[in-house]
């Protein structure tokens, strides 16, 4: 059971109907957004939706941040996703060229089973959570 209940039901529904063997890992993934959430001062409220079929997390009041999704990508495994027009992903593989799996300037794979470094993870997460502040 995820440690932030689920507010809005279709949201909820679309975890359920990930594979079970998958689901955890989007779980610890939508965890961490939550938990980097609540320790990122400035960021707005964030809101949990379904966009293009998948779960994606936005801030509003005020809006200071692109929005985060996490999805299953063709190749296998989990992903974490950042709008492709934004420099995220990009700023993300300076830092970690190596330690993590990419898909061109939007998306970071994990492969079934793989424990992502949650430290280096919340790195991401924050600047998609604030990346309005800095434009």
């Amino acid at each position: 059971m995820p440690s932030h209940p689920f507010q809005d039901p279709a949201v909820k529904a679309t975890f359920d109907a990930f594979p079970d063997n998958l689901k955890p890992g989007l779980l610890a993934l939508r965890d961490l957004i939550f938990a980097t959430h609540a320790d990122t001062p400035g960021s707005g409220q964030l809101i949990e939706t379904l966009k293009w079929g998948q779960p994606s997390y936005l801030t509003e009041k005020p809006k200071t941040g692109s929005t985060i999704r996490l999805g299953l990508p063709k190749s296998g495994g989990t992903a974490i996703y950042t709008h492709c027009q934004t420099t995220l992903i990009s700023d993300f593989r300076v830092l970690f060229p190596d330690e993590f799996t990419y898909e061109g300037n939007r998306a970071v794979h994990f492969a079934e089973g793989e424990t992502p470094d949650a430290a280096k993870l919340v790195f991401l997460i924050r600047n998609a959570l604030t990346y309005h502040l800095k434009k």
